[in-house]
């Protein structure tokens, strides 16, 4: 064992390639392809850049030695100075024109948008197959029973199927911010030390036109439609708070979910995956903790509660920008984005194995059905003769002392056999068992469904048919 501090995010949570997106080597390698665009489009644009220079930096992309960089780090206090010399260490030919122009932010900012999209688009996938999951599971269970609570108390009857749809809905909304926050998405570019682009006003001799052109084809090249057409030295810290915010949004849809799951599998109705060797409890040999669903909890709460360190950063960055961003940037979002991550792969493994128990769903609605088909017992009693007012009270009284046997006495419901011994009460028992169907009682449940699958969900399936399909595998 290590005796130093390990981030359980990175040992027993998050996937190989979120943790690679947020890698040394994805950030540095990134700044390096960075100047190596710089330099190409501005030699495009006229400025004194030899061909042999370029290809001096791109043979030495990946050449990247740490260790001098931290030297380099611990001499100058700024870490991309300390990355200009280690490339250029490898580079000599080139040195002189690494980063010309540019601001720190110009690597720093664009790499950070850069690792910002490219973990929306990992989330991306996971997303997509946990609504797969949520619509196959919805599609298979849609007609059958189950109590709908609210207050936590029995309700109405609703469909197992139907439930899922409101987990879907929520991850639903989530996807479409998460498709809004891609489509809108703007890079830095090439912007200067302030924004003003006074540094390549002197490189151009004045020219406007070639400093735009540079900063919408270094944009274009890193795959970004969308350029900020004004920034300080950094982008605007509203992008953090706003990625920040769709991620604590899919993890409020988890913890949801998570927590349904439990309260289900307490009632013995629905249960998350549980493995040949698991263990739920090191006292109590027989139980089945819900540990899945209550790590997505643990793991949502983390990510709710550190995008409030975003909303600060950006409620308080001064003028064109100050350095009070950095730390807390590089702490919350790579582990917010870590632990979204795990989440939805934890999410897609619950799904792949959830357990539906039927037969305690319908013990359940059989204990509460009487209750809730007195006013269909009451309509049956008007259609056969009888006052309702009258049915009414009957069936008031004969609730009340149901529900002393239930309550009190532990008994089984059995107001039912009440009213049929009861010969005011004109109901008989073919037509009590009509009526005591829980098909009766889940309204429109089935196709309200079907439309939502079909209507809502579907198109986005098929049209990310490519990312669906995966296989996650907890690590601990």
């Amino acid at each position: 064992m290590s005796n130093k501090y390990e981030n359980p995010l990175v040992s027993r949570y998050a996937s190989a390639e979120m943790l690679f997106n947020f890698s040394p080597d994805k950030k540095f390698g990134t700044w390096r392809e960075l100047w190596i665009a710089l330099a190409e489009i501005q030699k495009d644009l006229g400025l004194d850049i030899s061909q042999e220079q370029i290809d001096e930096l791109k043979a030495n992309v990946d050449n990247i030695d740490y260790e001098v960089a931290a030297k380099y780090e611990k001499e100058f206090r700024h870490d991309v100075m300390a990355h200009v010399h280690t490339y250029g260490d490898v580079a000599p030919k080139a040195k002189a024109i690494i980063h010309l122009g540019a601001t720190s932010a110009f690597v720093g900012d664009n790499t950070d948008l850069i690792q910002l999209r490219d973990g929306m688009q990992l989330v991306k996938k996971k997303l997509i197959n946990v609504m797969a999951g949520l619509a196959k599971f919805a599609k298979e269970y849609k007609d059958l029973p189950t109590l709908g609570f609210t207050h936590y108390q029995p309700a109405q009857l609703t469909t197992v199927g139907k439930r899922a749809t409101l987990w879907l809905q929520s991850v639903l909304m989530d996807f479409e911010e998460l498709e809004f926050r891609l489509e809108t998405l703007r890079f830095r570019g090439v912007k200067g030390t302030t924004g003003t682009a006074a540094s390549f006003k002197e490189l151009f001799n004045g020219d406007y036109t070639k400093v735009k052109d540079l900063d919408r084809r270094l944009s274009e090249r890193f795959g970004f439609k969308n350029v900020f057409g004004v920034t300080g030295q950094t982008y605007d810290r509203k992008v953090d708070a706003e990625v920040m915010a769709l991620l604590s949004n899919i993890a409020q849809s988890a913890h949801k979910f998570s927590n349904d799951i439990r309260l289900l599998q307490n009632l013995k109705e629905i249960e998350e995956p549980f493995e040949k060797n698991q263990i739920g409890s090191s006292a109590m040999a027989y139980k089945r903790n819900p540990m899945r669903c209550e790590r997505i909890g643990a793991l949502a709460k983390f990510v709710m509660t550190i995008g409030r360190g975003s909303d600060l950063v950006a409620a308080t960055q001064w003028f064109e920008r100050t350095l009070d961003d950095s730390a807390n940037k590089r702490l919350t979002i790579p582990q917010a984005f870590l632990a979204i991550d795990s989440i939805l792969g934890i999410w897609v493994n619950v799904l792949d194995g959830l357990v539906v128990y039927e037969k305690m769903i319908a013990k359940h609605i059989n204990d509460e059905l009487p209750f809730m088909a007195t006013e269909y017992m009451i309509m049956e009693g008007v259609k056969n003769g009888g006052d309702r007012q009258e049915l009414h009270e009957i069936i008031r009284v004969h609730s009340m002392e149901a529900a002393k046997q239930v309550k009190i006495e532990g008994k089984p419901n059995d107001l039912v056999e009440r009213i049929l011994a009861d010969d005011s009460f004109p109901i008989d028992k073919v037509k009590m068992q009509e009526v005591m169907d829980p098909m009766n009682f889940i309204g429109f449940a089935p196709i309200q469904t079907e439309e939502f699958l079909a209507n809502e969900i579907q198109p986005i399936l098929d049209q990310n048919q490519d990312l669906i399909g995966m296989d996650f595998k907890l690590k601990v």
